[in-house]
């Protein structure tokens, strides 16, 4: 039983472990519908809200603590404000301040944690997809602080990747206090990360995409639900205990910009595009040479705390989360020397530190990237007001290098406010997506991943199991045997199988009503045990050992349950074939349904992505053909 193989098993199965029980009655027809959610979700959502308002209250104390350490490390005074390392007066001693940082965060991965290391949104991928949504209590506590030191000693990194994994690490030590399934804590996991962006950056609608796009792996209303509840609980409570947003407001920008700003936007998207391509590229080429490195990882940080010190000694504002660099570029006025800087050696400073293996996220960097290399091209591009330009490229940055073009779009706007972005940012952002989607098989967060081990498949579709019947794939063609089926009988089974090589056999009373099942080897090991010349068959023996082969009370399903249905039914019971029985007389036999003609519904699925057909031709259109068959 799946039961007893999950339990034995040292490695969970993460895609076995989230299947939901299916009832031996199955779905009845008329309960099927467009989803599968259940009253379940309302408890959950409550749940959600709660973890909504917990996460505000993360989102601000990771915001005070990097407002702590800033302060502490580069101005020598105790404050929560947040301030930029650029304003400093450290000299050629800024070097060694994220060397000091760096080299804490080393110890806290190596003696604490190694789960605080990297930028947080592929470790809590990872807790969903291979630990059953459990995060261990220490890396709630322990991430947020890590992140805190970095950021706050000059670390180019934001703090969305960190309060992600943080308001994750939350709610999933809600979630494991209480009898909830895999699937609802992974639930509430998401829940706690998307309210934690939420509160940080006041952009509610944004934090629910990006759940969906890159945590949630599911579109179902059982998860969706909660998680808005709890980015919309979060955003509230942001506004009492933060602020309103936005947090970088722009000048108005037209609503219309015309066939040539349209094309401007899909430059943009294309340059972005291939920055975001760089970009991930330089971050693992940073971390494929700290690996060569002859020393222990928890030294590679303080290595990545050096290339950092040194870029902010060279440009001080390359330090840092960045969010003043940003609403100075989104204003329009910012100097081309600071444009350069802010781009090339942000560039350089963050890929080695984030290669490094030290504690920060990415979002804010990109941002600021994107937009620096934004107001750059604002130099040739048409005028479409102050900051436009840098907008647009900070929306298609995030569609490019996250893969995540619907949240890179609805970020920007929540960030500014400016809806009459939204179409320049849509064109701009889809296309820097196409261009990574085309010339790299994975983003920036899900490399890490497949580094690991893993692999994570980003394309949400309709599975065929769902919307095909076990009506349209069984088999009716079958040979059954009867109760009182002899020895020589089988042997004859044996002898001639029946078309499509059927390996088991429902076995039937007088009336045709299914007793239980036989299987062909069952039988072959049976005639070799009992050969048709031993002393019982010559006697006319009534094969009461043949009796004892048919298996009672066989798995069964119905011709009108949805394939899936079928296929969690095999995974509980270990058994690939099943009877399929009719619904109003379940003992009645209509047929057999085996895992290979599930796959029937992969088949049709593949012909639908491979074969090519025309359907209209130039004749039919103009009235003198037919439909192509």
């Amino acid at each position: 039983m799946l039961g007893a193989t999950r339990a034995e098993s040292k490695v969970p199965n993460p895609y076995i472990a989230n299947m939901p029980r299916v009832s031996r009655s199955g779905l009845e027809p008329e309960k099927l519908g467009d989803f599968t959610t259940t009253w379940r979700v309302i408890p959950i959502s409550f749940l959600a809200i709660g973890i909504g308002i917990l996460s505000a209250f993360v989102a601000l104390a990771l915001l005070r603590l990097i407002g702590i350490f800033t302060n502490l490390f580069f101005y020598q005074r105790w404050s929560s404000n947040l301030s930029s390392p650029a304003g400093n007066h450290l000299g050629p001693l800024v070097i060694l301040v994220p060397v000091v940082g760096a080299l804490i965060i080393g110890l806290m991965a190596r003696y604490g944690s190694e789960r605080i290391r990297g930028h947080g949104i592929p470790e809590a991928i990872e807790a969903i997809l291979m630990s059953g949504s459990r995060v261990e209590p220490r890396v709630a506590f322990l991430k947020p602080l890590s992140s805190a030191i970095s950021i706050g000693s000059g670390g180019p990194f934001g703090a969305e990747g960190p309060i992600i994994m943080t308001g994750g690490a939350f709610g999933s030590m809600v979630a494991q206090f209480m009898h909830l399934t895999s699937a609802e804590r992974k639930t509430l996991l998401v829940a706690g990360a998307a309210g934690g962006m939420s509160a940080t950056f006041a952009s509610p609608m944004a934090a629910a995409l990006l759940a969906v796009e890159l945590l949630l792996f599911e579109w179902k209303p059982r998860s969706v639900i909660p998680v808005v509840l709890a980015s919309a609980t979060a955003a509230v409570v942001r506004r009492y205990i933060i602020g309103l947003g936005p947090l970088f407001p722009v000048p108005a920008h037209p609503v219309f910009i015309g066939p040539d700003g349209l094309l401007g936007c899909v430059l943009i998207g294309l340059l972005v595009g291939a920055l975001s391509a760089l970009l991930t590229v330089s971050v693992y080429a940073a971390e494929d040479f700290f690996g060569k490195l002859p020393i222990h990882w928890m030294w590679w940080p303080a290595i990545g705390g050096l290339v950092v010190g040194i870029g902010g000694w060279v440009f001080p504002h390359a330090l840092g989360v960045g969010y003043d660099s940003i609403g100075l570029l989104l204003k329009g006025d910012t100097p081309v020397r600071m444009m350069l800087g802010l781009l090339f050696v942000k560039w350089v400073i963050w890929s080695v530190s984030l290669g490094s293996g030290t504690s920060g996220g990415v979002l804010a960097p990109l941002l600021t990237m994107g937009g620096a290399l934004g107001g750059l091209m604002a130099i040739v591009l048409p005028n479409e007001g102050a900051g436009f330009w840098p907008l647009v490229s900070m929306g298609a940055i995030l569609g490019g290098t996250m893969r995540s073009p619907f949240t890179g779009v609805i970020f920007a706007v929540e960030l500014t406010h400016d809806v009459t972005v939204l179409l320049p940012l849509l064109v701009a952002t889809i296309i820097a997506h196409a261009f990574t989607v085309l010339t790299l098989r994975r983003s920036i967060l899900t490399e890490k991943i497949s580094r690991r081990g893993y692999h994570l498949s980003r394309e949400y579709a309709i599975d065929p199991l769902e919307i095909l019947f076990v009506r349209e794939v069984m088999r009716t063609d079958i040979l059954t045997l009867p109760q009182d089926v002899r020895s020589t009988e089988l042997a004859e089974v044996l002898a001639k199988p029946p078309r499509r090589s059927q390996r088991l056999y429902p076995v039937i009373d007088t009336q045709g009503h299914v007793t239980g099942v036989v299987t062909r080897s069952d039988i072959r090991r049976y005639v070799q045990e009992h050969p048709l010349g031993d002393k019982e068959h010559r006697n006319g023996g009534d094969d009461h050992g043949l009796r004892a082969l048919v298996k009672p009370n066989p798995a069964t399903v119905f011709p009108d349950e949805p394939l899936r249905v079928a296929v969690y039914r095999m995974a509980e019971t270990g058994i690939t074939r099943l009877v399929v029985v009719e619904r109003s007389n379940p003992h009645k036999l209509v047929g057999i349904v085996s895992l290979r003609d599930l796959l029937k519904a992969r088949v049709r699925n593949l012909a639908e992505e491979r074969d090519r057909e025309r359907v209209l031709t130039v004749p039919h259109m103009l009235g003198l053909g037919s439909w192509r068959q």
